[in-house]
């Protein structure tokens, strides 16, 4: 328990606070800040004359791994226990990605468990921690602003603020408001950059932070707020080695994002036109081998996109997908694709030819075409694209690529599509896209269908391709 004395002391600096009062749950040791947090903290809770906060809006944008989360669930229990006083009300909020509970507050609880001087002066529950002896309580809320009406909030502390895009989210923020009756009140951030015209209620803070005096390094202040915002790794455990892990398995614009904190536009290229010429390997597409297992994707237009089939096999040995075959069909207005004739007949074919394990497909156009294929025992399975099936069929290509997982022939109609694809990452994940109406990236779209699908099934068959 801490004593009234201690509390007083506490009281005039919060950096003591998390040397002899916190302890870190992974080590059981005392918090080690670093400089940038160290300077932060002091400067955010030095109080007026009349016992208010400078600062009622506080911001901590750092890279990824930075500390973050753990930094805002110790300024959380400061602002609680020491300078709360009686029923303070602290709040964390989930955003649009957490649904219903924030990592700020689960660190929060463990923090506490881990802490002697804390856990035995508090009850912690599912979604609340409270302190008996002085009616403060922590509270975990949904992203519902509904749920957050008449709170009147000590401090409330929104973690990851690029993640908070919706409608409920902006008005969650606006319900959380610092109220001018308590005069310790305050809105913490901790978060990294966002995207540009979509992480719009981080981007316009981050704008208004800008705006203050730099007092220190990355530190701005100015009436009423003070926001720390910094593009460099200032944590001692963020090493070059780390970064430039980092950057190899990042894709460019999420490493800029991520752990460069620096906003990014929504697209950018799906990859280096290098990693695919490294795939390709001189061959000729495989015809027919009833032998074979093979996997395919279709992506299918009736109109003005192009359809494609592509079909792809899994070699064991290399532990690589192979391409062995591709097909595409060009439709106009006045000639709209036949799909019997074109799509029916060419997967009935290549089931002829090879042992299809499954064709994956997006029902919105062949549901019918399916219907008729599976009545005539074709493996047909249902790939909706969907957000989270295109990432993850994204992803799953991508990192093929660039590990050059994948084997393809020579093909300047493939190469060419897939040089016009683009990659679309917003809050929700990101997918391949086409920049230009004119870009014909339908095979690309196939190709990570089936390439998602071989991948997934861990083939281990005798008889694969091999490509030397």
């Amino acid at each position: 328990m801490i004593t009234e004395t201690q509390l007083n002391d506490l009281k005039k600096d919060p950096v003591v606070f998390f040397a002899e009062v916190l302890r870190d749950p992974e080590t059981g040791q005392p918090f080690e800040l670093y400089g940038a947090e160290r300077a932060f903290l002091r400067e955010a809770f030095a109080l007026l004359p009349d016992g208010r906060m400078k600062y009622p809006e506080l911001v901590f944008a750092a890279p990824k791994k930075s500390g973050k989360t753990a930094l805002g669930a110790g300024i959380l229990i400061y602002a609680t226990v020491v300078l709360g006083g009686l029923y303070a009300e602290a709040y964390v909020l989930a955003n649009d990605l957490e649904q219903s509970m924030s990592r700020a507050f689960q660190a929060a609880a463990r923090i506490i468990k881990t802490s002697p001087l804390l856990r035995d002066s508090a009850d912690i529950y599912q979604s609340k921690i409270i302190f008996p002896s002085t009616g403060g309580e922590i509270r975990a809320l949904a992203s519902d602003y509904t749920g957050a009406a008449g709170a009147n909030p000590t401090i409330s502390v929104f973690d990851e603020l690029w993640g908070y895009t919706s409608e409920r989210s902006v008005r969650l923020w606006d319900e959380m408001v610092p109220p001018p009756t308590r005069k310790i009140a305050c809105r913490l951030t901790v978060t990294y950059a966002g995207f540009e015209g979509e992480s719009e209620l981080l981007e316009k803070l981050y704008k208004r932070g800008l705006k203050g005096k730099e007092i220190a390094p990355d530190l701005y202040a100015q009436p009423g707020m003070l926001m720390f915002w910094t593009h460099e790794c200032r944590a001692p455990w963020q090493t070059a080695d780390w970064k430039l892990q980092m950057r190899e398995q990042l894709r460019p614009n999420a490493y800029m994002r991520m752990i460069e904190n620096r906003w990014v536009t929504t697209e950018s290229t799906f990859i280096d036109m290098g990693w695919w010429d490294a795939c390709v390997y001189d061959y000729e597409p495989l015809l027919e081998d009833r032998r074979q297992d093979v996997w395919i994707g279709v992506d299918a237009s009736v109109k003005r996109d192009s359809t494609a089939i592509v079909c792809v096999t899994y070699d064991s040995d290399l532990e690589k997908v192979i391409l062995v075959n591709h097909f595409v069909f060009q439709p106009t207005k006045a000639e709209p694709l036949d799909f019997e004739s074109c799509v029916e007949d060419t997967l009935l074919d290549l089931n002829k030819r090879f042992h299809v394990r499954e064709i994956r497909f997006d029902p919105y156009q062949l549901i019918a075409v399916s219907q008729r294929l599976q009545r005539k025992g074709l493996r047909m399975q249902e790939f909706p694209q969907t957000v989270p099936n295109l990432t993850e069929a994204s992803s799953n290509l991508y990192d093929l690529l660039k590990n050059k997982n994948l084997v393809v022939y020579p093909d300047a109609g493939l190469r060419k599509s897939v040089g016009q694809a683009v990659a679309i990452e917003t809050t929700r994940g990101w997918r391949i896209a086409k920049e230009k109406a004119s870009h014909k990236i339908d095979v690309v779209v196939a190709l990570a269908q089936a390439a998602l699908a071989a991948t997934k099934a861990f083939h281990t068959r005798p008889g694969d391709i091999h490509i030397s």
